[in-house]
């Protein structure tokens, strides 16, 4: 019951970022005064269906994601009126597709700041004290408790995290030896050290002090997080495709084994890869690519400059570039993430 409490709550927290997506083109366009048949969450049947000026507004069975159906979206369906979306000037067509992946954003930073706000900010210390004990793992079997400070691993003496993280980075699956400072008191003790489902990183399960902070304080982390989350994964394919190497990148299989570790793990390591996603969906938007958001206004642009729509055969012919892209893409991304659980290999035998 557990597991499929997890499944279903993974599902919705990943399809409702796709919905925030959704939901920001719905406000553009409804700022443009384009006239909207159906704005959806989820898919397949209807579960509660409510029309009002014209919108069909739906929540429908699977709560994974959802979608707005504008008039006039192609060629075919123009009416002639101010209503279409086709008809619009094109710095309107390229708000409307911006305003997905910006929802994005501003939920991300939004959730960033509540994470922030609501549990701290990593406290500056001198000492690698414990803040906090996460449950079955290592440091919590070994009695591990908060206040607790590390003095050294491996014999090697720790005076910050930065140093606990060095000495831990290669030493996953290995036992390894710490003293522990209590109350004044030392004592030594063996600990497996595991890695880390979401970061991959090497833990032994334990977080540092932190402080709480205030609502300004917490919107600058916020925005600061975003950024950082655009940069860090931006900078990494850069450099992948400079150097001809295949990135390391998860699809919809590793995406779902992400969060249900995030979840076993706790809300806040929860909301933190939730917002982290919000940011990686708002960032994969807009890159340039057809079929994406970041397709369509590079093509919206283009239409700025040249001052007449691109002929429909053109844009036809990208979004088929885009498709072949993407499923490209995804096929991919879950090849890896077969081989990362070795399902590939399993077969293979």
């Amino acid at each position: 019951m557990a597991i499929i409490f997890q499944i279903f709550t993974v599902i919705v927290g990943f399809g409702f970022l796709i919905f925030i997506h959704e939901l920001g083109h719905f406000l553009a366009a409804k700022m443009c005064k384009i006239r909207i048949m159906v704005f959806a969450f989820g898919f397949g049947p209807n579960l509660i269906k409510y029309t009002f000026k014209g919108t069909k507004y739906c929540i429908k069975a699977i709560p994974f994601g959802g979608f707005v159906k504008m008039m006039g979206e192609t060629p075919d369906e123009l009416t002639g009126s101010e209503g279409d979306y086709l008809a619009l000037a094109w710095y309107k067509k390229v708000w409307i597709s911006f305003a997905g992946p910006f929802s994005n954003y501003i939920f991300a930073i939004f959730l960033f700041s509540f994470i922030f706000n609501i549990y701290g900010v990593m406290t500056p210390t001198t000492s690698c004290s414990i803040g906090s004990v996460i449950e079955n793992y290592p440091a919590a079997v070994a009695g591990l408790i908060t206040g607790d400070k590390i003095k050294s691993v491996d014999a090697t003496e720790v005076n910050t995290w930065n140093d606990l993280n060095i000495e831990l980075k290669d030493k996953v699956g290995k036992y390894v030896s710490f003293v522990i400072e209590r109350k004044g008191k030392f004592f030594g003790l063996n600990m497996r050290v595991v890695k880390k489902p979401i970061t991959g990183l090497a833990t032994i399960g334990i977080h540092p002090m932190r402080t709480k902070i205030g609502l300004i304080k917490s919107l600058y982390f916020g925005i600061k997080a975003s950024i950082l989350q655009t940069v860090l994964p931006t900078t990494y394919l850069i450099n992948k495709a400079v150097l001809l190497e295949k990135p390391d990148i998860s699809g919809p299989i590793g995406i779902i084994q992400l969060m249900t570790n995030a979840m076993r793990e706790g809300m806040q390591d929860y909301l933190m890869l939730i917002a982290t996603l919000s940011v990686a969906l708002g960032l994969f938007n807009f890159f340039p690519i057809p079929m994406v958001d970041g397709g369509m206004i590079l093509l919206f642009f283009i239409e700025g400059i040249i001052r007449k729509q691109i002929n429909v055969r053109i844009v036809q012919i990208y979004n088929i570039m885009g498709l072949i892209f993407i499923t490209t893409i995804f096929i991919f991304a879950t090849y890896s993430d077969l081989l990362r659980l070795n399902v590939i290999k399993l077969f293979g035998k």
